[in-house]
């Protein structure tokens, strides 16, 4: 099959290989200066064989390869949560766990987080990077509160604020007597020696004169101000800069960028400083709902490659570009499940095998549904032979159509 001169041989790799291989083959193979002509008509040819033993052939059960290619190696995943140690530590969900979350479409992942990367002006200085991590973390009066006082029976509270998780949230009292006045709690006063105290009269309203010896309606208050907004992106609950270090002409530079723990992606690419091609979030509806199904779908490809590659397992790209594939075609992301792409299934019988199997052949049976044993599961539970392999193909005599035409001949020749 590739035997001939090697510009026969470059010919047939144009037209047989995808583009990127054959361009990649051309740039570091056919044009290298450093190889022979024998070199590489050798390497030329191994890359043709490895290609052509890579394809799928007619019939291959790809869906089944692919089940079984990822679902032998998820038992030896690990049942863990990976603890991001920094300034501020959260933990993110990986191994077992991850994969369910993501072949189940859920909504929200258990540990949501994403990877905000900095544009030039921004990536290089860390003043900068903590900026744009000040305008992301959504920020509530709880967190720069040092300490709320109050007396039964008076309707003037005391907010003590923290004037080292004020400099470190980038909050000013301002800010804080701005959302202050927002909730309409009643009069609000500064202490003059203190500018960190803050003295609030209460209104009728906020706390009745029934209410000034019941210590709830003081904590109802006090869990009511510390959840009022200052700043931030909603739904980042912490942000935490990391620092990494890369080689530039011979010099050793420090790149800056965030991870936040939460998400809402389509806030976070309208701040100014953010590289909007870089951004990562591990939510996958959120990623469809912002930039469309292909983003969604590529991003199933990378958070299941993650997954396999951080427990040390090695599974063909294709498998997973599979299972993508199939969770995003109608246009929205569905899980491989019951509500989902195993639970629409054409086949009566192959949903009756996968879960509640009277109810399913009950219900095909009032809505008249036809089963036509096209796929794999149904034929092997009729006894028939399946579509796949050499069953793929129906090898008759002229003017036979089926078995039972088969038969009635062989009776008629006696």
């Amino acid at each position: 099959m590739f035997e001939g001169d090697f510009k026969k041989l470059v010919n047939m790799a144009k037209k047989i290989l995808p583009t990127s291989i054959y361009q990649e083959l051309e740039e570091k193979v056919i044009n290298s200066e450093k190889l022979t002509e024998e070199s590489k008509e050798k390497i030329l040819r191994e890359a043709l064989r490895q290609y052509v033993l890579s394809l799928s052939q007619p019939g291959e059960p790809v869906g089944v390869v692919g089940a079984q290619s990822i679902g032998e190696p998820g038992t030896q995943m690990t049942l863990r949560t990976f603890h991001y140690a920094g300034l501020m530590e959260f933990d993110v969900t990986l191994g077992l766990p991850r994969l369910i979350e993501i072949v189940d479409a859920r909504r929200e992942p258990s540990t949501p987080i994403m990877k905000v990367y900095l544009d030039e002006k921004h990536k290089y200085d860390k003043e900068k990077a903590q900026e744009i991590a000040r305008k992301l973390e959504y920020t509530t009066i709880g967190k720069v509160l040092d300490d709320f006082e109050y007396f039964l029976g008076d309707n003037v509270v005391t907010l003590k604020l923290d004037p080292e998780q004020m400099e470190d949230k980038g909050v000013t009292v301002e800010k804080v007597i701005e959302a202050l006045k927002r909730a309409k709690l009643g009069e609000i006063q500064v202490d003059e020696e203190d500018p960190n105290t803050i003295y609030i009269t209460l209104s009728e309203r906020v706390l009745p004169p029934e209410y000034m010896y019941h210590v709830s309606a003081y904590k109802d208050i006090e869990n009511k101000i510390k959840k009022l907004y200052l700043k931030g992106v909603k739904g980042i609950k912490r942000a935490i800069i990391q620092a990494e270090e890369k080689e530039v002409d011979g010099k050793k530079i420090t790149e800056y960028m965030i991870m936040t723990e939460g998400s809402n992606l389509a806030e976070v690419l309208r701040i100014k400083g953010v590289d909007h091609r870089k951004v990562r979030t591990n939510n996958i509806h959120e990623i469809a709902s912002v930039l469309g199904i292909e983003a969604a779908r590529n991003a199933i490809i990378e958070e299941i490659k993650e997954v396999l590659q951080s427990s040390g397992l090695d599974v063909d790209i294709r498998h997973v570009m599979l299972i993508a594939d199939l969770m995003t075609v109608t246009g929205k992301i569905k899980q491989i499940g019951r509500l989902g792409i195993a639970g629409e299934k054409p086949s009566v019988l192959a949903r009756a095998a996968f879960e509640i199997t009277a109810k399913q052949l009950f219900d095909a049976a009032v809505k008249g549904e036809e089963e036509r044993f096209l796929g794999v599961t149904e034929t092997i539970i009729a006894g028939l032979v399946p579509r796949v392999g050499t069953g793929i193909v129906l090898l008759t005599s002229p003017g036979i159509t089926s078995l039972g035409d088969s038969g009635e001949k062989q009776e008629e020749e006696k």
